[in-house]
């Protein structure tokens, strides 16, 4: 060991210098695997490559072994053209042959380089072969020739990834199909393995698992199981060669043929990456410092996906692993600047993301794996796998992606063949700018015919055929978007269409949404029909509506000419709510003012109200996992009004008929009538609005409103979810007439277990109970001070919901596929400061509050889309009734 103290200060201070440069060096070298062997196939020499040795096959240690009396041949290709080792050689076989690698434990890349030129003594349109790693069938029934042929090269690369046990050999087997039988051979140019840090595609042994797309459990990729590479893209930085891959020669492709939209492409290339939350051997540096965006359009933005398109094989799963990292600081410097959603395979990946949030920083690299599982259908049909990003509203309304790779995973049966095909072109893109997500599905190709067609007769048909695609992705557009209506598919129709027009009789903001004339609006409603009316308010009628031919299904607010709403908040809930994009806001579509009338578009719900799934109805009992899941979409929705957007917003109403669910069971909040714009903890003082039952007292009593006010109304949504009941229902005993103060009695009594629905008795877990009732409790305190942020809410709902998951994994665990029931538990809260008396009028402090609508300009007043405030003398009445959609 060198003493330093003993060293002279200058000698010392060059040391130190020295010995930290040799750290930092080494923190920034490349990965150094453990197994790095480059065989090149049918040559007898050894040749440097790019700074890599391949090692002539002939004579060497690794084989191949193979019948003495058949044995394989090594050639030459007939035409070199541009290639170089390990593409100039290769061993050809009508018979089995196997390659033995004595290789380390762990995980593996296995490289096989191909080139299907001709070689002396082999017809190449007969190297149709099997190949094999271990217990995996790699390829089957595989020809190279027709390969090159559907993708347009001279050479190519699969590579896979493989795990091998402890004091196992990589045995790799090449074997023509059907045995020679039919004249066929087997050949291989190259053979590259290559160890991999641990666990970088795998899941980890005490790995949380991946977000498996669809389904609600996670999925775990072992150590058993086997991948291909399908796709590897540096997102807008051009191709990575494997040679500047950070030690694993990973090719790095450009995207640039694989998007519906080239969006905008960002670089800074002079920073170097902080992995402080990944592993620096990821990818490289400049997958991180290049990155596609929509762009710094913020209206245009919201129109738009940023999506990718790739064919892939039918009946296996999929890992798709997503790279990202902000790495302009000048643009990006905190949370809720940019986020988004994630689209795998037209499902929800993943809802609000922020990569900032995430990463916890600027210039830090992080990525997202996701599962999916493409079904078997046709073997002949291709499959169009489409990964989409698309903006949620926040300072940017943008997207972004740095990097993208897509792996196949081996089947129960251990493969990851495909049986041979020509690979399909990109799929086409759209004749406009506009991005498009068609459907996946295209047509049939009959393989061998394409493959070895090259007369005038086969060209006319692979034209046919992209024709054929072509115009039944167009016609599919729309029945795409009629489906994702919770993301106001109109954003991808082409405005130039003629569909709608804009009128010179109107100020209002263009930019900010669509604009209708009252033409589309007369034929989407037939002439406001009676019978399409699904909720009348105070602001007026609100008709379901069909627009674009039956594209779009909306929901269509008319204000009525007698309505004390009018023109001031008409235009005002235009330039505020257009510019509150949330997955868990009901989207504003756009608006009509024309000929006198003034009309609001929303997307439509339709399965309408979350009241309607409560109690008084005919509607299916929801799960209680489900209304969980609705809350958390609920709270997600407020967290952003209070922190996500560029100013707080209030929502002063929240209720249950103000949470609506789409399609999807995904929670939207709606009504943003009595909303205000609060600064930050800072109260409003305003005239009292609300609605009863749900009223802050504090709020009633005070007239200062705070976004602890929403907190109370939320309480009350989670106890009325939790009980199935009204917030006020006069008709029970007087101290049962509001449900909060009820619920909070029981709570003090420890008997708010019997209060609960019926239908979730012996259905909720006691640990996801407690913690649910100890959230709804704190949100229903009588003082602000005490309540819990709904940021604070958002996060309990969700750890609730995964002790709801929790328990159940344990319970299917000890008696699968049976029936089970929990225990009947005692909950009691915090001793009060106070309780209040049990009328509603007591509660709330309802003397002197208001119901006309607030006039003070300087908040922020938004006209009702269901309008049901209740005055004084309504204050035992429930108008809850509407089912705005």
């Amino acid at each position: 060991m060198i003493n330093l103290s003993s060293l002279k200060p200058t000698l010392s201070l060059f040391f130190l210098f020295s010995l930290f440069l040799h750290l930092a060096t080494t923190s920034n070298a490349p990965y150094q695997p453990s197994d790095l062997i480059l065989l090149d196939c049918g040559s007898s020499e050894n040749t440097t490559v790019d700074r890599r040795q391949w090692t002539g096959d002939l004579e060497s240690k690794f084989g191949p072994l193979e019948p003495s009396y058949n044995k394989s041949v090594y050639s030459t290709a007939l035409i070199q053209g541009d290639s170089q080792v390990p593409y100039t050689t290769a061993r050809l076989s009508g018979s089995p042959f196997t390659y033995t690698f004595p290789v380390t434990a762990g995980q593996k890349f296995v490289r096989l380089y191909f080139y299907p030129a001709r070689y002396q003594g082999f017809d190449r349109s007969k190297d149709f072969f099997d190949v094999k790693a271990g217990p995996y069938a790699l390829l089957r029934n595989f020809s190279a020739t027709f390969y090159a042929r559907g993708w347009n090269t001279n050479t190519f690369i699969k590579e896979y990834c493989i795990n091998v046990e402890k004091d196992q050999k990589l045995n790799i087997t090449f074997a023509p199909s059907l045995g020679n039988s039919n004249g066929s051979y087997a050949f291989i140019n190259g053979i590259e393995i290559v160890s991999m840090p641990t666990n970088l595609y795998y899941t980890p042994p005490a790995g949380l698992g991946l977000n498996y797309v669809g389904q609600k459990w996670r999925f775990y990729v072992r150590n058993g199981t086997a991948l291909e590479k399908m796709y590897r893209f540096n997102v807008g930085g051009g191709a990575i060669l494997p040679v500047k891959d950070n030690g694993m020669f990973r090719l790095w492709e450009d995207d640039i043929h694989f998007f519906a939209w080239a969006g905008v492409v960002y670089r800074e290339l002079n920073f170097s990456p902080n992995y402080s939350k990944i592993s620096r051997y990821t990818a490289p540096d400049d997958v991180y410092r290049t990155a596609r965006s929509l762009g710094p359009n913020k209206t245009y933005n919201l129109l738009r996906n940023l999506t990718w398109v790739v064919s892939v094989d039918q009946g296996f799963m999929y890992l798709i692993r997503l790279h990202f990292c902000e790495f302009l600081e000048h643009v990006i410097t905190r949370v809720n600047d940019r986020r988004f959603s994630i689209f795998i395979d037209n499902q929800t990946a993943q809802l609000d993301f922020d990569v900032f949030e995430s990463s916890g920083g600027i210039r830090v690299p992080i990525y997202n794996d996701y599962m999916v599982a493409v079904g078997s259908k046709e073997e002949t049909d291709d499959y169009y796998l489409y990964i989409s990003l698309h903006p949620n509203a926040s300072y940017y309304d943008d997207v972004i992606l740095n990097g993208m790779e897509v792996f196949k995973l081996n089947n129960s049966e251990g493969s990851l063949a495909f049986p041979n095909y020509v690979p399909p072109a990109p799929a086409p893109e759209p004749a406009s700018a506009q991005p498009w997500l068609p459907t996946k599905k295209s047509s049939n190709k009959k393989t061998l015919l394409i493959a070895v067609s090259g007369s005038v007769v086969g060209l006319l048909t692979i034209l046919s055929l992209f024709w054929y695609i072509y115009i039944r992705q167009q016609r599919k557009r729309k029945h795409y978007c009629s489906y994702h209506k919770s993301l106001s598919c109109w954003r991808w129709l082409n405005p130039s269409t003629g569909q709608s027009s804009r009128t010179k009789a109107s100020s209002l903001p263009k930019e900010l949404c669509r604009h209708f004339s009252l033409v589309d609006i007369k034929a989407a409603t037939n002439n406001f029909h009676k019978s399409l009316v699904i909720g009348v308010g105070g602001f007026g009628n609100v008709y379901r509506g069909d627009l674009d031919d039956g594209a779009m299904v909306v929901a269509i607010k008319r204000l009525n000419p007698e309505s004390s709403q009018g023109a001031q908040e008409f235009k005002t809930e235009i330039e505020m709510l257009s510019q509150l994009r949330h997955v868990h806001l009901v989207p504003l579509i756009g608006y009509c003012h024309e000929g006198g009338e003034m009309i609001l578009v929303y997307g439509y719900m339709i399965n309408g109200t979350l009241r309607q799934h409560l109690y008084e109805t005919d509607n299916d009992v929801l799960p209680w996992k489900k209304r969980l899941e609705i809350c958390i979409g609920a709270a997600r929705g407020l967290h952003y009004l209070h922190a996500g957007a560029v100013n707080t917003v209030i929502h002063r109403d929240i209720k249950t008929t103000n949470i609506l669910l789409d399609e999807n069971w995904v929670a939207k909040v709606s009504d943003f009538g009595l909303s205000k714009i609060g600064v930050n903890s800072t109260a409003v003082s305003t005239v009292v609005k609300g609605t009863w039952g749900y009223l802050d007292p504090e709020y009633a009593r005070r007239r200062q409103l705070t976004e602890k006010s929403d907190v109370y109304s939320f309480g009350v949504v989670l106890f009325e979810v939790l009980c199935a009941r009204k917030p006020l229902n006069q008709k029970l005993e007087e101290e049962q007439w509001n449900l909060a103060n009820w619920a909070r009695k029981c709570i003090q009594n420890g008997t708010i277990y019997q209060t609960i629905d019926p239908y979730l008795m012996g259905k909720v877990s006691p640990e996801c109970f407690n913690k649910f009732v100890e959230i709804a409790e704190s949100c229903v305190r009588d003082n602000g001070i005490e309540r819990p942020s709904m940021h604070d809410v958002m996060e309990n709902l969700e750890f609730a919901l995964q002790l709801q998951e929790d328990a159940d994994a344990e319970k299917e665990e000890t008696d699968p596929g049976r029936e089970y029931t929990y225990p009947e538990v005692s909950f009691r809260g915090p001793r009060y400061t106070s309780v209040v008396g049990g009328s509603a009028l007591d509660s709330n402090n309802a003397r002197g509050i208001d119901a006309e609508e607030d006039t003070n300009t300087t908040g922020l007043t938004f006209p009702s889309l269901e309008s049901d405030n209740i005055t004084s003398s309504d204050v035992f009445s429930d108008t809850n009734n509407s089912a705005t959609k």
